[in-house]
């Protein structure tokens, strides 16, 4: 006697686009050691140029004032951050885990000056040269997770990649004193280093994979964490976003309606309830506290017609070619493309293009939907540093005086973003061999000439009154001399210091705080102590 049976229903994945996993072969894992290779050694190749440069603005001070007091007890940092938030609230901005990743710069600095006995203005710019390798590397991570379908290191990097190194390194450009190549740049590359890999991470997550309970908790406490960070790390869930909409869309090929329930959409959920009550209460306690116009003009908003004219100013200003105008704005008359560190920079840049060139016919080829992609992505960024910028009333002001190319703050997020936009829109079309190879060259000339106008900044500043009496205290500090003569020469030191910023009582004042604190902690005596 027969009988029907209905077969059991079976929970089916969700089908996504992808591509054979291939077989782990040794080419693989050295394409891959090439990639991370040039994507350090670029961006090193073109900072070198400034490594002597002189500290500017509060760095003159805070290497000291960090590294004395925070030299014999790193975990004093954090309570030392929560107490002074609510002075930095009522001036305007909320960073306490940026400013702990600033503290911890610092501190970097003055233990590597500690240890070799370099001046601390050099060991401050390795350490920040260290913080572009990581943003570098954080911008090949993000692009070989949109545009690789299947498991990203199973398979070569694609030949983005080979692109990527040349036109984020063009991108370190010191365009002025507020470019983060100057001023606070291991900070902002970290916090921009951290979009790039937030956004990384997340657009990798599967579609179908599921949100563990467990991990809600600490996914709020991350949201939240990127909104206590600073104005940069905004950008990363935004980012995200975008990164992992479009991947899911369109390299994968996801329906919408399944990637709006799928586990990106859910983790991004997550983080978007954790970050969107921090943020909006700062911004609203920051709006009120603000509004009177006495907040601190660097991260304060100044909403007004001059937006218009500079949000497009601001999409533009980290291409390489204006950014080399600002920074040899103001120097020698002579020629500033030309000289050994050309020579050098090319012989180096060169050496690693004909590296990249050669590795071309074995890379992955690159489709022209994901390529889009990668463009939208990179877009994306490009417009919200921009938007923040424009929204500066110190931005504006740069933007009104036609001072073009520029940097500031958003230089950060805006250079590597448009570096991987223009490696992206190389592959909108499909791209012969030949032409990579060209646009390799090409890109290898822009950084040699990046480190050639890097160059021309150092020697402008350094020909500066102040530069020289700031390296000449990195020195003392350095060769610490306890006995009374060194005494008598720090002294002179201060004395010289005092007479030049006589009309700058805060630098006056901070000033002793942050040499005597360094100095106390080294030999247990202050800067200078006898001072008149």
């Amino acid at each position: 006697m027969g009988s029907n049976v209905a077969a059991p229903i079976v929970d089916v994945p969700m089908q996504v686009r992808t591509e054979p996993i291939l077989v782990a072969r040794p080419q693989v894992g050295g394409m891959w050691r090439r990639a991370v290779w040039r994507a350090v050694l670029v961006p090193l190749a073109v900072l070198s140029p400034i490594v002597a440069l002189a500290p500017t603005a509060d760095h003159r001070f805070n290497i000291y004032w960090h590294g004395g007091l925070f030299r014999n007890d790193p975990l004093r940092i954090v309570p030392d951050t929560v107490s002074s938030l609510p002075g930095y609230l009522r001036a305007g901005n909320f960073r306490p885990f940026g400013r702990i990743v600033e503290k911890l710069i610092d501190l970097a600095s003055y233990l590597l000056a500690d240890v070799f006995g370099i001046p601390a203005n050099v060991a401050f710019r390795l350490v920040e040269m260290v913080c572009a390798v990581v943003l570098s590397l954080a911008v090949l991570l993000l692009a070989e997770s949109v545009l690789s379908p299947g498991p990203m290191f199973r398979r070569p990097p694609s030949t983005v990649a080979a692109l990527l190194p040349f036109v984020v390194g063009a991108g370190f450009v010191a365009a002025g004193r507020a470019s983060p190549v100057v001023l606070f740049g291991g900070l902002y590359f970290t916090s921009s280093a951290l979009v790039f890999a937030v956004a990384a991470v997340i657009s990798r997550t599967r579609p179908d994979r599921r949100l563990r309970r467990r991990l809600l908790v600490p996914l709020l406490l991350a949201g939240a964490a990127l909104a206590s960070f600073n104005e940069i790390a905004y950008f990363a869930l935004p980012l995200a976003t975008v990164a992992a909409a479009v991947r899911g869309r369109y390299v994968l090929g996801v329906p919408w309606r399944r990637l709006a329930g799928g586990g990106s959409a859910k983790l991004l959920t997550v983080l978007w309830l954790g970050f969107l009550p921090v943020f909006v209460a700062v911004r609203v306690a920051i709006a009120r506290d603000c509004a009177a116009g006495a907040c601190y003009r660097g991260s304060d908003v100044h909403v007004s017609g001059a937006i218009a004219t500079t949000l497009p100013e601001r999409t533009v200003a980290w291409f390489p070619p204006l950014m080399w105008q600002s920074a040899v704005h103001g120097g020698s008359h002579r020629p500033w493309f030309a000289g050994m560190v050309l020579i050098l920079a090319l012989v180096v840049l060169a050496a690693l293009a004909v590296h990249a060139a050669r590795d071309l016919r074995r890379l992955s080829p690159v489709a022209r939907h994901a390529a889009a992609s990668l463009a939208v992505v990179a877009a994306v960024l490009v417009l919200l540093g921009a938007a923040l910028g424009a929204l500066n009333a110190d931005v504006q002001q740069i933007v009104a005086a036609h001072r073009w190319g520029q940097g500031w703050r958003d230089t950060a997020s805006t250079a590597p973003a448009g570096a991987l936009l223009i490696a992206a829109a190389a592959h909108l079309m499909p791209p012969k061999r030949w032409l990579l190879t060209g646009l390799i060259g090409v890109l290898a000339l822009g950084g040699t000439a990046s480190a050639t106008a890097n160059k021309r900044f150092r020697d402008t500043v350094t020909n500066t009154p102040a530069a020289r009496l700031d390296d000449r205290l990195a020195q003392a500090m350095a060769d610490f001399d306890p006995t009374p003569a060194g005494q008598s020469r720090r002294c002179e030191l201060r004395d010289e210091f005092f007479a030049m910023f006589r009309s700058t009582p805060f630098s006056l004042r901070r000033f002793d705080q942050a040499f005597d604190t360094a100095s106390e902690q080294r030999a247990g005596q202050p800067f200078c102590p006898t001072k008149r």
